[in-house]
């Protein structure tokens, strides 16, 4: 690995930082107390490019490296994950499992406005009774011919309703067990489509999240990923790659709350001097900036085995399980860096520590992560 960027690799950064302090800061705290969704924020970052990262250009979009990606999700997260967190899902699950594993006709057709972010993405796995255990689709897609016939609930979908293009996981052939999921593209606003109330969530307010409902729903033949029975291997494979996304996004919310904890801690004076001057202090803000670097090394990692084609699942479920603990770690040490000021939202720390527990449990909660990795060092026994 280079432990130094390129030109462009900057750049990217640099543009995501600016627009995120300048602009994402100034609203966050009521787009959050209100969980406002931000239609504007989302335009001004498609316009920046931040939604065609992964698409090739062929097809309109940026495609930039994943250590690129990583950087401007951390950058964007530092201020608001709800921002950061439509944009993973669109780039890492959506736009990229078209582009990795779609037709020449699905990428010719769905890229280009996905790449302009004039169409969202959004990822239909979760169900009721299907969350860790993705393998339980109780979601029906039966196959009549020309269509499949879609029948069922999804649970937790970020972008249910500002997304355009779902990509759907659903059971075609039951008795094939994982084996007969398939992946399908879905026109959000096909007949039969219904939506569930707008959750309210603990953090992440912002993103527009609802259960969808299937009723009914035809979906062509020609929108099927992959052969017949690829639907699950397709699951995992896009979230083997979202947990890089969601990695940076647990990095950028660490760091962003460090940056506020270590600011505070210089212009907060107790016995006469500055809080940073108390050893107490100054270790936390000491640890926090040791783990913080850790986890980006893993993060990093992560995105370079899979910009060099190297398997990634390993790497990417350790990335996940440590920057997540470390995000949420980091964001408590801010809060109690801050004191009572760290219990009001006009410091934003509180929202950080609410955004951080979310990253241990989507895209596969902390306990998933750990199942992956000692499935994978027991094979190396």
């Amino acid at each position: 690995m280079n432990f130094e960027y390129s030109e462009e690799q900057l750049m990217i950064k640099k543009t995501a930082r600016d627009y995120a302090q300048r602009e994402l800061f100034k609203d966050v705290i009521e787009r959050d107390a209100n969980a406002i969704y931000p239609t504007q924020h989302i335009k001004n970052i498609a316009q920046l490019g931040f939604f065609g990262m992964l698409i090739n250009p062929e097809y309109g979009g940026v495609g930039v490296d994943n250590i690129s990606y990583v950087l401007a999700l951390e950058e964007v997260s530092k201020a608001d994950s709800s921002v950061a967190v439509i944009m993973s899902v669109h780039n890492s699950l959506a736009a990229y499992g078209i582009e990795t594993f779609g037709s020449k006709d699905q990428k010719e057709k769905y890229l280009p406005q996905m790449a302009s972010g004039e169409k969202i993405g959004a990822f239909l796995l979760s169900e009721p009774d299907a969350g860790s255990d993705a393998s339980f689709q109780k979601t029906s897609a039966i196959d009549k011919g020309d269509h499949y016939v879609l029948n069922g609930i999804k649970n937790w979908i970020t972008s249910a309703n500002s997304g355009s293009v779902y990509i759907v996981i659903a059971q075609t052939w039951p008795e094939k067990a994982n084996k007969g999921i398939n992946a399908f593209i879905v026109d959000r606003h096909s007949k039969g489509i219904s939506l569930g109330p707008h959750e309210d969530k603990m953090g992440m307010r912002s993103s527009d999240t609802h259960s969808v409902m299937f009723n009914d729903v035809i979906v062509p033949k020609e929108n099927r990923i992959g052969e017949d029975g690829f639907g699950f291997k397709f699951a995992m494979k896009m979230l083997e790659g979202g947990r890089i996304g969601i990695s940076a996004q647990a990095l950028g919310i660490a760091d962003g709350a460090y940056e506020l904890a270590l600011k505070y801690s210089k212009g907060r004076k107790t016995f006469g001097t500055e809080i940073i001057n108390h050893q107490a202090i100054a270790f936390k803000l000491a640890e926090m900036a040791a783990e913080i670097e850790a986890a980006r090394l893993l993060v990093h990692k992560a995105a370079w085995l899979k910009d060099n084609h190297q398997s990634y699942g390993t790497a990417s479920a350790i990335a996940k399980l440590v920057a997540t603990d470390v995000a949420m770690r980091v964001t408590t040490e801010a809060v109690q860096i801050h004191g009572g000021y760290g219990y009001v939202k006009e410091y934003h720390v509180e929202r950080f520590m609410r955004e951080a527990k979310l990253t241990q449990i989507y895209e596969g909660t902390s306990e998933i992560q750990k199942m992956i990795i000692s499935r994978a060092i027991s094979k190396d026994c």
